[in-house]
């Protein structure tokens, strides 16, 4: 069977008030213990209940706590006044950041031609000059980066260029190399040509019968 859910208020019934107490003091000082050695953190705590009576637990020497305790108050106490200056330079910082982000939004709405119809001729006067600022830098900017464009393409068409007479060097180096040993080859099958063309006969005898 599922407990109900303990509404959080006073017990009427003194025993079940006397048991309640004793079973979550107990739970109460266990946790205590559990997270002093879990977490190695300086733990104490004091219960009194209805009756007067005093229970405790500390990690430590109560008496040192307590003075440790009491230290630590007096330190935020003499803190306290300059937190709240400090608080209050916060928000007052805060307060001055909103007013600039609202300025700001009615100045683009301005420039964007949006909640002119309230604006005085000195108001109107000083969008205009704003825009024309504003469009003498984007056009300032415009040409710096069309001008940065124009020196990478010509940077890279004089890397094609080097490029191609490079290709073109190699490549007219090779076709004179052809040219000339097919010139060479030319040369020699008309000398074998030649030669096979020259009378070769042969004759035994004395010199002076070869006419004969």
């Amino acid at each position: 069977m599922v407990r109900g859910k303990i509404q959080m208020k006073r017990i009427e019934n003194a025993t079940s008030r006397q048991v309640t107490f004793s079973k979550r003091r107990s739970g109460l000082l266990k946790k205590a213990r559990e997270l002093s050695v879990l977490c190695d953190a300086e733990v104490s705590v004091i219960i009194f209940s209805q009756k007067g009576r005093v229970y405790e637990y500390s990690s430590s020497d109560m008496q040192k706590a307590i003075e440790r305790y009491s230290k630590y108050i007096k330190e935020v106490q003499n803190d306290k006044p300059e937190m709240e200056r400090y608080t209050q330079q916060l928000r007052l910082e805060a307060a001055n950041m909103v007013r600039k982000i609202e300025l700001l939004e009615v100045s683009q709405r301005k420039l964007l031609g949006q909640g002119l119809g309230l604006c005085s001729v000195d108001e109107l006067h000083e969008v205009e000059s704003q825009l024309e600022r504003s469009l003498r830098n984007i056009r300032a900017r415009k040409g710096h980066l069309l001008k940065e464009q124009i020196e990478q393409l010509k940077a890279k068409e004089r890397f094609l260029q080097e490029e191609n007479a490079k290709l073109s060097e190699k490549s007219g180096g090779g076709q004179w190399q052809l040219l000339t040993q097919q010139k060479e080859a030319v040369t020699c099958s008309g000398q074998r040509s030649q030669s096979s063309e020259v009378e070769t006969g042969l004759f035994i005898g004395l010199p002076e019968n070869r006419g004969v």
